[in-house]
C-alpha cells in the first residue's frame, strides 16, 4: 500500500529485549493466513452490513480514513461507515461532549451516528474491513490501534512509542475495557504489550478478544 507521508516517531527501541528474528516473520505469516481466513468468513457479514447502511443512509457504506502506522507511516484504514454524511464537519460543534482525556475524541452516544451506527460499533462489525488492511500489510491482527494524525501531533514521548510496532485490530486495550479505559491507562497497556510481545502473547490476545467482543466490553 502506498505511503503518503510519515509522522516523526521516537527512535526508542520497540522492545526492551532482543527477540528472535523469526518471531517477526511468524507474525506476518499469521496475519496473511489467519487474516485471509477471517476475511473470507467476514465477507458475508460485511456485505449484509454494507447493504443495511445503504438502506438507512444512502451513499457508500465504506469509509477510508488516514491513520498512522508503524514508524509513523500513514495509510488508509478501511471501516464500515457508522456516521451520517458530513459527520467530520460536525466535529468542532461537539468537541465539548468528548468523554476521554488526552488527544483522543470519543463519545458514548455520538449524535452523528446513523440509524444502525451504534449497533455496528457495539458489535465491532464496523471494524471487519480492517482485515483488508491486515492482508495488505498496513496493519496486523494484534497491535496498538492506529491513531489519527491529529492525535499523534499531541502525543508525548511515551505515547509515540506505541508507533514503533505494527498497528493492529486488537490489543490489550480491547480486552481490558476499551473506551472505559483512560488515555493514560491505554498508553500503559500498549507499552506493556510492546515490552512483553511474543507470538504466544499475540495468540492469547486473539483468544481473549472473542469473548470481549461478544460481551461488548467498553464498546461505545
Amino acid at each position: 500500500m502506498q505511503v503518503t507521508s510519515r509522522v516523526l516517531v521516537s527512535r526508542e527501541p520497540a522492545v526492551s529485549r532482543v527477540v528472535p528474528q523469526w518471531w517477526h516473520g511468524a507474525k506476518r505469516l499469521t496475519d496473511i493466513i489467519l487474516g485471509s481466513l477471517l476475511l473470507l468468513i467476514a465477507l458475508p457479514v460485511i456485505a449484509i452490513a454494507a447493504l443495511a447502511i445503504v438502506l438507512v443512509d444512502r451513499g457508500s457504506p465504506f469509509y477510508a480514513q488516514d491513520r498512522v502506522g508503524q514508524d509513523g507511516k500513514r495509510f488508509r484504514m478501511y471501516k464500515l461507515r457508522t456516521m451520517v454524511h458530513g459527520a467530520h464537519a460536525m466535529r468542532d460543534d461537539i468537541l465539548h461532549l468528548n468523554e476521554v482525556e488526552g488527544p483522543v475524541f470519543k463519545i458514548r452516544n455520538d449524535p452523528r451516528l446513523h440509524a444502525i451506527g451504534a449497533f455496528l460499533r457495539r458489535s465491532s462489525i464496523d471494524e471487519l474491513p480492517n482485515l483488508f488492511n491486515v492482508v495488505l500489510g498496513s496493519m496486523s491482527l494484534v497491535g496498538p490501534r492506529p491513531p489519527l494524525p491529529s492525535e499523534v501531533a499531541h502525543y508525548s514521548a511515551a505515547a509515540r512509542r506505541r508507533l514503533t510496532v505494527p498497528q493492529g485490530i486488537t490489543c490489550l486495550w480491547q480486552i481490558n475495557g476499551r473506551s472505559d479505559v483512560s488515555f493514560e491507562e491505554w498508553i500503559q497497556l500498549d507499552n506493556r504489550y510492546i515490552d512483553s510481545w511474543s507470538p504466544w502473547s499475540d495468540l492469547a490476545i486473539l483468544m481473549k478478544t472473542i469473548p470481549a467482543v461478544i460481551r461488548k466490553d467498553g464498546a461505545h
